[in-house]
């Protein structure tokens, strides 16, 4: 019940029913509003309901107001393929935007496909993801880049020769990122001297980290989500494992310090944007979130936003409202201004644009440095 009452307090906002109205244009979108992971769901839909709400006041697209329909995939592929089926075969939605999780939407973005219906991913990172087809985009880089970035970063700027990687074998995110970041950082002359595994779900790293430690690495790349992480950093320090721990956005939450506490502090990660940056488009943003949700928006926030102005300046671009019409005007976007950066599409459908590296301070994401593709 309660998962059913939030995923209303979520929809009802910006729709007046599920039933198309001759007055609205119908955008779905599915994440994990609920689950191990909630909070990039939440975050990401927070940041997408923004942009509409902004696109509604300045009076909407095409004369009509965009209505949103939010399902919740509990953080279950299972879930995520069952919500992009309903909206395309119940809420007879235009397009989708999709979740942030690489395995959900490796499981739904066929679906979509398969119905050419366009799907917009915030923050899926996986390669694969846009291999379902055509009609499937994301506004985010992707792994080979993401891995890219911070072998560069621990070879570059830490100066690291030796690495461990701890990687959730389940995952298609962290298999992908600990794959790329592996292969990157042996150029050169890297040395990954341990590579072991865990499952999300698990809370004792111990045996892990034991392993890791009598190899004696200078860093460890833990590619993870939140919650293990930080329970990850925890244990390590126990062990007395005070090497830095490096990782990508799957980093970026305020979960990260309250389950890791000091312990996450002082370690790195990959991200798409920095609240610290002075570009008038990100602090705007920043304002405008604050001002609604009383809260700092994360990347995902950033992500959402940028996915669903992206995929509505298409719509307002395109000669009609069919999945062709729009998805032809999505493969055009270039040089897009997002909050996340400068945004174009390549042939593959994948956002071509920089990278920042973060590193924790308590709440605070602590810019170091930019690395371009």
């Amino acid at each position: 019940m309660k998962k059913l009452l939030l995923a209303l307090i979520l929809v009802l906002p910006l729709i007046s029913g599920c039933t198309k109205k001759e007055n609205e244009i119908v955008i779905g979108e599915y994440d994990s509003l609920t689950g191990s992971d909630a909070t990039f769901g939440l975050s990401s839909n927070k940041g997408v309901r923004l942009a509409l709400d902004e696109i509604n006041a300045a009076g909407g697209v095409k004369g009509k107001k965009i209505s949103l329909v939010t399902l919740d995939d509990q953080g279950k592929n299972e879930e995520a393929a069952s919500a992009v089926t309903r909206l395309i075969t119940q809420n007879n939605v235009v397009a989708i935007i999709g979740g942030v999780a690489s395995g959900r939407s490796k499981a739904a973005a066929p679906i979509a496909q398969s119905n050419k219906v366009p799907f917009v991913s915030p923050a899926s990172t996986n390669p694969d993801v846009t291999k379902a087809g055509d009609y499937v985009f994301r506004v985010c880089f992707i792994d080979p880049f993401q891995g890219m970035v911070m072998a560069k970063f621990a070879k570059e700027n830490l100066k690291i020769k030796k690495a461990a990687i701890l990687r959730d074998v389940k995952n298609d995110y962290s298999v992908g990122l600990a794959d790329v970041f592996a292969a990157e950082f042996k150029k050169g002359g890297g040395e990954i001297v341990a590579d072991l595994s865990y499952q999300a779900g698990d809370i004792d790293f111990k045996a892990q980290l034991t392993q890791i430690r009598s190899k004696n690495p200078e860093a460890i790349y833990v590619p993870g989500y939140y919650t293990e992480v930080g329970l990850i950093a925890q244990q390590a320090r126990q062990l007395g494992v005070k090497v830095p721990l490096m990782g990508g956005d799957g980093w970026d939450s305020d979960k990260l310090y309250e389950i890791g506490k000091e312990a996450i502090n002082g370690n790195y990660y990959s991200n798409h944007y920095t609240t610290e940056s002075t570009d008038p488009a990100v602090t705007e943003f920043i304002k405008k979130f604050k001002a609604k949700y009383n809260e700092t928006p994360d990347a995902l926030a950033a992500l959402g936003y940028d996915a669903a102005k992206i995929l509505v300046a298409a719509i307002e671009r395109a000669p009609d409202l069919s999945g062709k019409a729009i998805r032809d005007e999505l493969s055009k976007t270039k040089d897009f201004p997002g909050v996340t950066g400068k945004i174009s599409l390549n042939e593959n459908r994948d956002a071509v644009k920089s990278a920042v590296v973060i590193q924790v301070d308590g709440n605070n994401r602590k810019f170091v440095t930019t690395i371009n593709p």
